[in-house]
């Protein structure tokens, strides 16, 4: 991964250099116009979100049932990404929404699920950050339950009555939109990838300082 890292950091810079070309050059949609671009940046983050959690939560539960600290520190990476792409979400879907619908935020099942589940990781890291000894497991229960939201934030808006675009909008994009949207999905999970890496690693280095420290009380 070391000698790899610097070509994939290459690979995303070219990605995300090129995206807002393609973006540009893609066709209008019909009612929203200009607005509806953010739909190539707001769902690739949706989804990069959804994966990170998805990890975090897989990472947990192997570190609870099997109390392995790589799997911990793979869990609080995948958090704090959970969070940020999280929020780039829920900044973007309001600037789509205020022109979609006339309003910035409706309280409907998709949103407020989304809402939900990003602050369940938010709990999650203010948990392991301030909340003691035996933080950690407690955290990791916290990343198992929001893990087990994805799948529901994914498809309330198939269940219940919302305003929300259901799942079924990204299969039926148009040939010049869909180019675009899966261009920077790929980018969005090749950016995702990379600091990942990065954030686990960190972490493996402060758990390496940490047990230094340790180390030099005991003498």
């Amino acid at each position: 991964m070391k000698k790899s890292y610097p070509l994939f950091v290459l690979l995303a810079v070219v990605l995300f250099s090129v995206a807002p070309v393609m973006v540009a050059q893609a066709p209008y949609e019909a009612t929203m116009g200009l607005v509806q671009k953010i739909f190539y940046y707001h769902v690739p983050s949706a989804m990069v979100m959804f994966l990170s959690a998805f990890i975090c939560g897989v990472a947990s539960a192997v570190y609870l049932f099997k109390a392995r600290p790589e799997a911990d520190r793979i869990a609080a990476a995948a958090a704090e990404l959970t969070v940020v792409f999280g929020l780039i979400v829920l900044v973007t879907g309001p600037l789509w929404a205020r022109r979609a619908w006339g309003v910035w935020w409706q309280w409907d099942a998709r949103l407020t699920s989304t809402l939900l589940m990003w602050m369940i990781f938010v709990a999650y890291l203010l948990v392991r950050r301030f909340g003691g000894p035996g933080a950690e497991k407690l955290g990791a229960a916290m990343a198992v339950f929001g893990m087990a939201n994805v799948p529901f934030v994914y498809v309330s808006v198939n269940i219940w009555r919302t305003i929300h675009p259901t799942t079924r909008v990204v299969p039926t994009l148009s040939p010049g939109m869909r180019g675009p949207f899966w261009f920077c999905a790929i980018a969005f999970m090749l950016l995702f990838g990379l600091l990942l890496a990065v954030r686990a690693r960190l972490e493996q280095r402060r758990a390496d300082v940490e047990h230094l420290y340790l180390l030099a009380d005991e003498e």
